[in-house]
C-alpha cells in the first residue's frame, strides 16, 4: 500500500480534484460496503493480499480471483479495494421506464496514471444482460463492453468505470503464477554450485524442455529450477505452456535467446530443395510405395513428414523425402481415393443405430461382388432389390463421396410422425400442467387430469379432450430439473442438474500439486459411543477431516462430541502442521458458520491461505470430501459394534439391537483406530480416480512440483498459541491490579508482567485456550505470556463449550436470556458448585473428559504414527530425499513469533 507521502505525490501527479480525493480517501479508509456471497453457482472467498496487507473478497473464483492475481502481479496497479462504494445508476429499461438502482463495483483500482472502478463479468453473462437491459450494458464496434449509466456516474466522481470480461484472463499465465507464487513471495536460497550447474545446462541446450532439465539435473531438486525461473535467472515464456506440463515447457538462458530461437525455427525452409511438384501436392492420407511397402502419409509437420506402415512409423525430413523421390525409391504420390465431400454424410453415419449399421453391412456384402463386376449364380435377394441397392450406393457415392450412406435404412423418415393434436391444444395442456401440477401442492397426475377435463368443459371446446395417457406422457416429457424444482424445491432438484464439465482452459478443479487445494468438512458419525469412566452412552461424535484434493490423501482427522465449530477447524489444521509441517494454500469449505469465524479467517490470512466457499446446498463442489465420508462409513464405521445403520429403519429397532445398548467404543479408542485407517490403510490403497495410492500420488506430486521448504511451518508452542482464538477486538486492556478481561473473566500474567507501568492501561493482543478457559495468553514485549483466571481453581480444565452452557443457564435464571447480561467469574464459580450445574453439565463434562483423552493421544501417540509415516515416505521417495521431520527447521520457515498480532483490517 502507498504511504501518506506516496499517496499525496501520486494524487498531485494525476491533478485530481479535491472531491475525487475525498472519495478515494473514503474508500481507502473504510471496510467494504458489502460482504460477498457466491449465490447458487459461484464459489466465493477471501484472498490474502501481500500488496494490500489485508484479505480481499472475491465473488467468483473463475473471474474475480484471477483478476485479483492480475492486480497482485501488475506493477501498474498501486492499490485495489473490493466492494468499494455504492453507485446510484439511472437508466431506461427495455420498455422505456426509468430505473434507478444501486450498484457496487467489484474493485476500485489505483494505477500509475489513472484511477477508477472495474467490474468483472463473464462474456456470456454480459450478453444475457445486454438483451434484458440494453440501456445499461452494450458492446461497442471494437468489441469492448461498456455501461453508460455507470460510466456517467463515475465521470461525475472524476474516475473511470470499466467493464472487464473473462476472455481477458490468460489462464496459462494465471496457472503459472499460482505455481511459482511461493517462490515469488518467500525467499528461497539456492547453492551457488547448483545454480551454476542448472544455468550451464540451459545455456548449452537452448530450448531444453523442463522435463529434460528435471531429468538431467538430478543433483539438484525441482525447487532449485523453479526458484531460478521465478528469479528470471533462466527464462520461460509463462504464457506459452503450463509448468505442470513439463514436456511442453521450453527453457532458455535469456528472453533474447528464446526470441532468437523462435526466429530461426520460423524462417527454416520446410523443403531444402524443391524439384518436384509431387512433394507440394503431398497430403495426409496419400499412399506411397517405398521398398516394396505400401505406406500412407500420417502427419505433415513444419520440417518433417510421418509415414505409417502396417506395423511401424517412419519419420523423414522433407530433404530426405525429396532425395528419395529423386532416386526413384518412392513413387505413386497420388491420392488414395475420392475424399468425402459432404460433412452431412458423416453425421448420418454417426447417428446410425447398431441395427441400421447391421442392415447396411448386409446390403453391402450382397452387392459387393456386383460392384466389382462379378456375377453370382445363386443369391437370396431378388435382382430388382440388388439393382435398387446398387442405385442407392452409386447415388450416395456421387453426391457425398461415401456410397455406404445410401445403404442405411431410412426408418426415421417412414410413417406419419406428425402430432394429431394441434399446437393450440398442446398449449392448453401445458398451461394446466404448469399451473396445477408443477407447484408445491404436488398434485397427483390423475388429479391434474381431472382439472384439465373440467377446464376443457368450461372452455366449451369442440375438439375432443386429450386422453389421460396422453396427458401423463406430456407430464413425463416435461420432467427434469425445472419440474422437480417447481414441485419440491431447489434442493430436491439439485441432483437433476447436469454435471458441470470444465471445457475451457482454467485452473484444474483439484489443483496441480499437493497442498495447493485442500477440502475441510464435518460429518456426524453413524456410531454410538460410551464413556470410558462411567460406561454411560455419550451419543454420536462429529468428525472433521482435511483432505488434499490433488492426491486424495487424508491430511488430518479430528473427533469430538461438540457440534462443528472453529475449534474443530483449528485443531485439524494443527494436526496437519504437526504431521507435515505445511499449511494448505487454498482451503475449500462450505457455508457453515464456523468457517466464517473471525478466528478461523484470521488464521488463514496469517499463513497466506485462500479461502474458497462453495455454493449453498451444492455438495458436488466438495465431492472429494463428501465421497470420503461415504467411503469411511462403509469401510470402517459400519464394521464396528454400535453403528447406527439400523436406525434408518426406525420401526425395526428393538431393545435387543438398539445401537445405544450395543455401544462399546470410547472416543479415544475410536480416534486411535480411525487414525490408523486414515493414515495407513486408506493412504496405501489404490484410489480408483488416481490409479495409485494417495501416498504415491502425494510423493510423486512433491517430486515434480518441488518440496517448497520455504513454506514450512514450525510446529512449536508459538504456533499452538497462534492458533488459539482471541476476543472480537483481538486485544484487551490491561487494568491495574485486575489484569485483562476475556469473555467475562479476568486473567493475570504468571510472570507479573502486568505490573509494569509501561504495560498498565495499554491494550495488548490476547488469546485464550478453548479447551482450558482457566488459561490465556497475552502478547507482551514481543513474546506470549501465560495468564491464569482469577477463579482458576474452579475453571481449570473447563472447556469454552461448558462455559457457554453455564452462561446460558445464568441468563435464564436472571430472565434476561435474550439480552447481553454481564456474567462475572464469581457467578460462574458459584454456579459450578451448585447441584443444578451437576445436572445440567453432566453430559458436557463427560464429553470433555472423552475429548481430553483424544488430546492426550494427539500429544503422545501421534509421534509414533508420524515416525512410521515418515519412514514409509522416505522408503518410497528416497531418491528425492523427502523428509518431514518436524524437529528440523529451515531458515525459510514461517516463524509465528514474527507474525503480527491481529489487526483491524484482518478482523473484518
Amino acid at each position: 500500500m502507498l504511504s501518506d507521502q506516496e499517496f499525496d505525490s501520486w494524487y498531485q501527479c494525476l491533478h485530481l480534484s479535491e472531491a475525487t480525493k475525498a472519495v478515494i480517501q473514503q474508500i481507502r479508509s473504510r471496510e467494504p460496503v458489502r460482504r460477498v456471497g457466491g449465490g447458487g453457482r459461484n464459489v466465493c472467498g477471501r484472498y490474502p493480499s501481500y500488496k494490500m496487507g489485508r484479505t480481499i473478497q472475491f465473488e467468483s473464483h473463475k473471474v474475480e480471483l484471477p483478476a485479483i492475481e492480475e492486480y497482485e502481479n501488475d506493477d501498474d496497479v498501486l492499490e485495489y479495494y473490493d466492494q468499494p462504494l455504492h453507485l446510484t445508476l439511472s437508466y431506461k429499461s427495455k420498455s422505456g421506464r426509468t430505473v434507478v438502482c444501486s450498484h457496487v463495483p467489484d474493485f476500485f483500482v489505483l494505477r500509475q496514471s489513472s484511477v477508477g472502478f472495474e467490474e468483472w463479468k463473464t462474456e456470456e453473462r454480459l450478453k444475457q444482460l445486454a438483451q434484458k437491459q440494453p440501456n445499461r450494458y452494450g458492446q461497442g464496434e471494437n468489441g469492448h463492453w461498456h455501461s453508460p449509466p455507470a460510466q456517467a456516474y463515475a465521470q461525475e466522481l472524476g474516475v473511470y468505470y470499466r467493464l472487464r470480461v473473462d476472455s481477458e484472463i490468460d489462464w496459462i499465465s494465471y496457472r503459472n503464477r499460482q505455481f511459482l507464487k511461493s517462490y515469488l513471495i518467500r525467499d528461497y536460497t539456492i547453492a551457488g554450485e547448483v545454480s551454476t550447474l542448472i544455468i550451464s545446462i540451459v545455456t548449452d541446450n537452448p530450448g531444453i524442455t523442463l522435463a529434460q532439465l528435471l531429468e538431467s539435473a538430478r543433483v539438484s531438486s525441482a525447487d532449485d529450477i523453479y526458484a531460478l525461473i521465478s528469479a528470471n535467472q533462466i527464462y520461460v515464456d509463462l504464457k506459452a505452456a503450463s509448468l505442470t506440463e513439463p514436456e511442453r515447457v521450453h527453457i532458455f538462458a535469456s528472453q533474447q535467446m528464446a526470441q532468437t530461437h523462435a526466429l530461426l525455427v520460423a524462417h527454416e525452409m520446410p523443403i531444402t530443395t524443391v524439384d518436384s511438384l509431387k512433394i507440394i501436392n503431398l497430403a495426409v492420407g496419400t499412399h506411397v510405395k517405398w521398398d516394396g511397402k505400401s505406406l500412407s502419409v500420417l502427419q505433415m509437420g513444419k520440417t518433417k513428414v510421418v509415414l505409417r506402415g502396417e506395423s511401424e512409423l517412419i519419420h523423414l525430413t522433407y530433404a530426405e523425402l525429396d532425395s528419395l523421390i529423386r532416386q526413384g525409391e518412392i513413387a505413386n504420390l497420388a491420392p488414395q481415393s475420392k475424399s468425402i465431400k459432404d460433412t452431412k454424410a458423416w453425421e448420418q453415419l454417426i447417428k446410425a443405430s447398431p441395427e441400421d449399421l447391421e442392415v447396411a453391412n448386409y446390403r453391402y456384402r450382397v452387392i459387393k461382388p456386383f460392384l466389382q463386376g462379378q456375377a453370382l449364380e445363386s443369391v437370396a435377394v431378388s435382382e430388382r432389390t440388388i439393382r435398387n441397392w446398387k442405385s442407392l450406393f452409386n447415388a450416395a457415392l456421387e453426391s457425398c463421396g461415401l456410397g455406404y450412406i445410401g445403404l442405411l435404412p431410412k426408418r426415421a423418415a417412414k410413417g406419419n410422425r406428425s402430432s394429431r393434436l394441434s399446437t393450440e391444444v398442446w398449449e392448453f395442456v401445458d398451461k394446466i400442467i404448469e399451473e396445477h401440477y408443477e407447484n408445491f401442492k404436488q398434485r397427483r397426475k390423475l388429479a391434474a387430469y381431472g382439472i384439465l377435463v373440467r377446464e376443457w368443459e368450461k372452455a366449451r371446446r369442440i375438439d375432443p379432450c386429450p386422453s389421460r395417457t396422453t396427458f401423463c406422457k406430456r407430464i413425463d416429457q416435461r420432467s427434469g430439473y425445472r419440474q422437480t424444482r417447481a414441485r419440491q424445491g431447489s434442493r430436491a432438484a439439485y441432483q437433476q442438474l447436469p454435471f458441470y464439465h470444465a471445457l475451457t482452459l482454467s485452473t484444474p478443479v483439484h489443483g496441480n500439486r499437493p497442498f495447493e487445494i485442500c477440502h475441510i468438512d464435518h460429518t456426524q458419525l453413524d456410531i454410538e459411543l460410551v464413556c470410558s469412566r462411567t460406561g454411560l452412552s455419550l451419543g454420536r461424535p462429529w468428525a472433521t477431516i482435511l483432505i488434499d484434493a490433488f492426491s486424495r490423501r487424508i491430511l488430518a482427522v479430528y473427533l469430538t462430541f461438540d457440534p462443528p465449530s472453529y475449534r474443530s477447524c483449528m485443531m485439524v489444521l494443527r494436526i496437519c502442521v504437526q504431521r507435515f509441517g505445511r499449511f494448505p494454500e487454498t482451503l475449500v469449505v462450505d457455508n457453515g458458520a464456523e468457517f466464517g469465524s473471525i478466528y478461523f479467517e484470521t488464521l488463514l490470512a496469517a499463513f497466506s491461505c485462500t479461502k474458497k466457499q462453495r455454493p449453498t446446498a451444492s455438495p458436488r463442489f466438495g465431492s472429494i470430501v463428501e465421497r470420503l465420508f461415504g467411503t469411511t462409513h462403509t469401510e470402517f464405521f459400519y464394521n464396528l459394534q454400535g453403528n447406527t445403520q439400523i436406525t434408518k429403519c426406525t420401526r425395526q429397532v428393538t431393545k435387543a439391537i438398539d445401537p445405544k445398548r450395543k455401544a462399546i467404543w470410547t472416543l479415544a479408542k475410536l480416534y486411535e483406530h480411525f487414525c490408523g485407517y486414515a493414515y495407513e490403510f486408506y493412504d496405501q490403497r489404490n484410489h480408483p480416480a488416481l490409479g495409485q495410492s494417495p501416498r504415491q500420488a502425494f510423493a510423486t506430486g512433491l517430486s515434480q512440483s518441488g518440496m517448497r521448504l520455504q513454506q514450512k511451518v514450525v510446529y512449536d508452542e508459538n504456533f499452538q498459541i497462534f492458533t488459539l482464538p482471541s476476543t472480537p477486538k483481538g486485544t484487551a486492556k490491561v487494568q491495574p491490579k485486575i489484569g485483562v478481561k476475556i469473555n467475562y473473566l479476568y486473567y493475570w500474567s504468571t510472570d507479573d508482567s502486568f505490573l509494569n507501568p509501561n504495560i498498565e492501561g495499554t491494550s495488548v493482543p490476547v488469546r485464550y485456550d478453548p479447551f482450558d478457559v482457566g488459561t490465556a495468553y497475552a502478547y507482551i514485549n514481543g513474546c506470549w505470556v501465560r495468564c491464569i483466571c482469577e477463579q482458576y481453581s474452579y475453571l481449570q480444565g473447563r472447556t469454552e463449550r461448558e462455559l457457554q452452557l453455564v452462561s446460558t443457564e445464568l441468563r435464564k435464571q436472571k430472565k434476561q436470556y435474550a439480552n447481553a447480561v454481564s456474567i462475572r467469574s464469581k457467578d460462574i464459580a458459584h454456579y459450578l458448585e451448585s447441584a443444578e450445574a451437576q445436572e445440567a453439565l453432566q453430559l458436557q463434562r463427560l464429553h470433555d473428559l472423552a475429548l481430553a483423552d483424544v488430546h492426550k493421544y494427539l500429544h503422545q501417540e501421534v509421534q509414533v504414527v508420524e515416525q512410521s509415516q515418515l519412514k514409509n515416505n522416505n522408503e518410497q521417495i528416497n531418491n528425492i530425499n523427502i523428509s518431514y521431520q518436524l524437529e528440523q527447521s529451515s531458515s525459510e520457515s514461517i516463524n509465528p513469533k514474527l507474525v503480527q498480532p491481529y489487526k483491524l483490517e484482518e478482523l473484518w
